[in-house]
């Protein structure tokens, strides 16, 4: 797409039907451009390391080394290269949600979500957003409802950064926060720019799980 930079997507499965599939929608996008295919964990951050893709569609169960471990090595705090991990799951997989929160993935999709979600997962990911598939928001929640309490942050966050932060968590874009707040998109980036340095977040998953468990919000999902 003309004016557009083009985001780099490494796909991370075990079953090439499923990344063979992957790899055809996202190719036929102007602005995506796959630039490489792993089988297992291991030889997703071989790929990752070779090619330094913006985003990575990650499987959670993969041989030799599972995708939340993947996960874990691709947003450790020194990475020298750290792209926007988005899991790709089944419905069987929501124990494993919460702990793929805690290692820092920056999105949710099912692999059945179909050509417009999965692109939409990519580019919000590119662009520090994040996407979870509707159907998923509800099993991730309700774990995150029954996980222990977290501290209030040392620095208190503002009401309005309260309010930016109940929207997030509710599954809103920047622009959708931005319409419900009459502020500007940039005004909602910066909003969670604050947020994220004072909770020591990694990304806006963290920060809408951070909301969860301090009582932010409601927990009668």
């Amino acid at each position: 797409m003309e004016g557009r930079p083009v985001i780099r997507v490494l796909l991370a499965d075990d079953q090439e039907i499923v990344r063979t599939g992957m790899s055809m929608i996202l190719s036929a996008e102007d602005d995506i451009h796959v630039v490489a295919q792993a089988q297992d964990g291991l030889q997703a951050l071989e790929m990752a390391e070779l090619h330094r893709p913006d985003v990575v569609l990650m499987d959670i169960r993969m041989p030799r080394l599972d995708g939340l471990d993947a996960l874990r090595h691709l947003t450790r705090p020194h990475a020298a290269h750290r792209p926007q991990v988005v899991m790709v799951t089944t419905f069987d997989d929501e124990d494993y949600l919460a702990r793929a929160v805690e290692a820092g993935a920056s999105g949710f999709i099912l692999k059945d979500s179909g050509p417009r979600l999965l692109a939409e997962a990519v580019r919000a990911a590119a662009g520090g957003d994040s996407l979870v598939s509707p159907s998923i928001t509800v099993r991730l929640l309700k774990q995150l409802r029954t996980a222990p309490r977290g501290p209030e942050p040392a620095t208190k966050l503002s009401p309005r950064e309260k309010q930016v932060v109940v929207l997030l968590a509710e599954g809103m874009t920047n622009a959708e926060i931005a319409a419900d707040l009459s502020i500007t998109v940039g005004t909602v980036k910066t909003h969670l720019t604050n947020v994220q340095s004072k909770l020591g977040a990694r990304n806006r998953v963290e920060i809408a799980a951070w909301a969860w468990r301090s009582g932010l919000i409601g927990r009668g999902v």
